[in-house]
This record gives C-alpha cells, structure tokens and sequence, in this order.
C-alpha cells in the first residue's frame, strides 16, 4: 500500500470527506491538522504551494482538494450494471432528506454528489435550525450523513457530468467515467459560489484566495485578511475570522444587508475595519497572494491593500449547467418546478437551491428533498 498522508483543519467538510472516502476503501493513512500545527501548515504549503485544504500525498504524488477523479482512479472500484428506483443528485439537505425518504419506501437509491453537505457544510453557526439553538454546518450536516448511512442507500462521491434519457430511464455520466441508471431523478445539487470576476482569480484560489472560510480560515491565524461580500455569510465569516486573524477588512459593494442578529455582533468587534460603497478590482502577488486593490465605486479611487488572505462570500449561483436543454430553467438558471417538486420532464424531480423556490434555507431545502422523494415514489408506483 502507498504511503497516504491527509493534511486538514477542523472544520473543513472536505477534509472529512476524502477521509471517508479512503476509510470506504480501506486505505490507511496519516492525518495532519494543519489549523492547530504551525509548522506541519509550513510543510503542507511547501509540498503543494497552497494556502487551502484539504491536501492529500500519496507517495510522492500531491493531491490538491478533494479531488474525486484522482482518488478514484488511484483507490476506487469499479461498479455498474444496476438499474436504481432514484438516482439522487446531490447530498446536501435536499438530497439527504430525499435519500431518507426514499429509502423508508424501500427505493432502490444512489446519492451521487461532489461533495456532502454542500453549501450548509461551510456555515460557522446555524441558529435557526429546529432543534439546536446553535450547531455549525459541519456538525448538522454530518448527523444528516450519519442518518442516511444508517439506511439501506448507495453513497458515491462523484461530479455529474451528463444527464440524459434512454426509453424509460435516466442515465448518469461522471466525471470519474461512471454511469448510472435509475428509473427516476431527483436534483438536488445546490450552488456553487459566485466568483469575484477579478483578473489573476484562478491563479490565486488556494494561494490566499478562498471560497471556503470554514475550511481555510484556520490557516490565517495572525495575520491579515479581506472578505468580500455584505449579506449574511459575509458578515458571519468576517465575525468569524476575527478571532483567528489580527486584522480583518471587510468590502461592501453597497451597504451591509444582514440579518440584525449578526450585524450586532459585527459592531462589537475591533479589529474589523470596513470598506463600504468598495470593490476589489486587483489582486497581486508572486506564488502566494499578497494584496488587493480596493476601488471606491463613487470617486473611482484606488487603493493597494496588503493582505494575506482574501474570502469571497458575494453569493451564490446553481449548480445546473449539464441540465441544459434537459429541463426547464428560469433566467437565473434555477430549475423550475410545481408545488411537488415536478420539473418540466415526467421522472425528473428537483429540490433544494438549485430550484426557483424563493426561500433559501437549509431547512426549506430539507422540506423540498422530502416532497420531492415522496413525488418520485408516487410516480413510480404509477
């Protein structure tokens, strides 16, 4: 067996899930918390040039994210020839309350998703979840995993790529060169966050830009970060990163538009200083990140700032290019569906964010995903 070392924070659901997913296939391997240990962060940034985790070497070989195709061609099985009742595409709320769903009215049902919990997983603190008067992502979405581990479902950790029909079933085409059938379909993969739109973006996500504050906010401990964006995830991030980094700038387009419940906490801390009516217009640096500039958007001045870190929490977008000529979607390229989760294609179901439901919220995308199994069976039984 190669020599497999995971390096990793806390709280960052990737790093869990490529631990799982070597744990499903037997793979031993040595882990490193990278948020707590300075100079193991030191080597991991050394070995792979990155300010991000999860990193996974094996052997010589360095593994940059929880990167489902590598691991798969390096550890996985192949599988096929089955014909499921639900393919489910996606395991955030929406699609693990759907897999419980399905699996309590004995459905033969795969979940296959990028990731598990999605965009839920990467929330600091829930407060408006029944039942928990505050719970992080991370922990709500792993008591959802462990439930819809405990039935009797298929799990895989795959990008879908292609959905098309063939007679009466749906066939699945991934990124890892899987294909599934089923004989019904239930969306459920979320969003994915909206870029800045900054030249130089892709050169530094990982190397001091981050779209997963939970994940790689450990690695920033004193020293100084932006964070852009001035709804609720913005504010809570920039709350968040306060007590992990010595200074911390946040960057409004407009004026901060949050929940009063984190605008308060907001205002209590010190070491935040806020850049409204601003946007990031430049990022700088060698190999690593080490500034931005901030452009005022009435004057059109423009400032350098040095910072180490940079978070962007300026929304969301779905998750729906393969679905393309495959189901009807609204301008902001949402599914569209009727009050049962129908879509536009008889056996083709959708929940969650990715649909044009108005309310986003975990526990919404939760309602949806049950309705939407519960829609998937009564097609099947017909």
């Amino acid at each position: 067996m190669p020599k497999v070392t995971v390096y990793s924070t806390q709280n960052c659901p990737y790093c869990r899930m490529v631990k799982a997913f070597l744990e499903r296939q037997g793979v031993d391997y040595f882990a490193v918390d990278v948020g707590t240990d300075k100079e193991q962060a030191k080597k991991m940034i050394e070995l792979s040039g990155q300010y991000g985790v999860p990193v996974v070497t094996v052997d010589d070989e360095v593994i940059v994210g929880y990167d489902a195709q590598r691991l798969n061609e390096l550890f996985g099985e192949e599988k096929g020839g089955v014909v499921f009742d639900v393919l489910i595409i996606g395991a955030g709320p929406a699609g693990l309350t759907a897999g419980v769903y399905c699996a309590r009215k004995l459905l033969k049902t795969l979940i296959v998703s990028e990731n598990i919990g999605g965009q839920a997983s990467e929330s600091w603190a829930i407060e408006n979840y029944m039942g928990y008067r505050m719970i992080t992502g991370d922990d709500l979405m792993r008591k959802f995993e462990e439930q819809v581990r405990s039935l009797d479902l298929s799990l895989e950790i795959d990008k879908v790529l292609i959905l098309d029909r063939s007679g009466n079933e749906f066939i699945v085409n991934t990124a890892t060169g899987g294909a599934y059938r089923a004989r019904a379909v239930i969306l459920a993969q979320g969003k994915q966050p909206r870029k800045l739109g900054v030249e130089g973006e892709e050169r530094y996500l990982g190397r001091g830009l981050s779209i997963c504050s939970t994940c790689d906010g450990p690695l920033f401990r004193d020293k100084v970060v932006a964070i852009v964006g001035g709804g609720n995830s913005a504010l809570q991030t920039a709350i968040e990163m306060s007590g992990i980094a010595r200074e911390v700038h946040l960057v409004v387009r407009s004026t901060i538009k949050a929940d009063e419940v984190y605008v308060k906490a907001f205002e209590k801390k010190t070491n935040i200083i806020t850049h409204k009516n601003t946007v990031v217009s430049g990022l700088r640096g060698n190999s690593m990140l080490a500034g931005i500039t901030l452009k005022e958007r009435t004057s059109g001045k423009e400032t350098d700032l040095p910072v180490d870190g940079l978070f962007a929490e300026i929304g969301w977008i779905p998750n729906t290019a393969f679905l393309e000529g495959v189901v009807d979607m609204n301008p902001d390229k949402e599914v569209v569906i009727d009050i049962n989760c129908h879509t536009s294609v008889p056996g083709i179901f959708a929940a969650g964010d990715i649909t044009n439901i108005r309310t986003k919220q975990i526990i919404t995308a939760a309602g949806e995903g049950a309705k939407a199994a519960l829609s998937a069976y009564e097609y099947l039984i017909k």
